[in-house]
């Protein structure tokens, strides 16, 4: 999945606008203006369109997840290490940390996009990879647990 489609899928599942999200890059330590999320947030084919990095991305995230539970304390601050790599497997389990979820949620998240997820798979997708029990989340996957969360009722 593109960064860029994420980033607007992640958008619109928690309904954050810009300010919140200009909050979310800066609690990870990096300053995104308007201009800026409006040019991820645009479609490849748009005027103004800037194509969302795995760095900027990993950003988002970890930014997504002080936002939501705080700084961790003594951890390093997410400026200090971008992440190069950017699979589907680590933006699951960034967005399962942000949301607090567990294995229960999650497995609840993916029933209300339509996909049966039994418990030791959604377990696999949060193994190292080259465990023998590993499994990729695929794109599908991931749309699938987007599409939950913004399904899921807010509380």
């Amino acid at each position: 999945m593109a960064n860029n489609e994420l980033l607007r899928s992640i958008r619109d599942a928690l309904g954050l606008d810009a300010a919140t999200m200009i909050e979310i890059f800066r609690a990870a330590g990096r300053e995104v203006g308007a201009s800026a999320i409006d040019a991820f947030l645009k479609r490849e084919d748009e005027d103004d369109y800037i194509p969302c990095s795995n760095p900027i991305m990993g950003f988002f995230l970890d930014g997504l997840i002080i936002h939501s539970r705080g700084h961790k304390e003594g951890s390093p601050t997410p400026a200090a290490q971008p992440l190069a790599e950017l699979g589907n497997n680590v933006i699951l389990k960034k967005l399962r940390i942000a949301l607090d979820l567990k294995e229960e949620d999650m497995i609840g998240i993916f029933g209300l996009a339509g996909t049966v997820m039994p418990k030791h798979e959604l377990t696999a997708l949060f193994r190292k990879p080259g465990h023998k029990h590993y499994k990729e989340c695929t794109d599908q996957l991931l749309r699938g647990f987007i599409k939950g969360v913004a399904l899921r009722p807010k509380t």
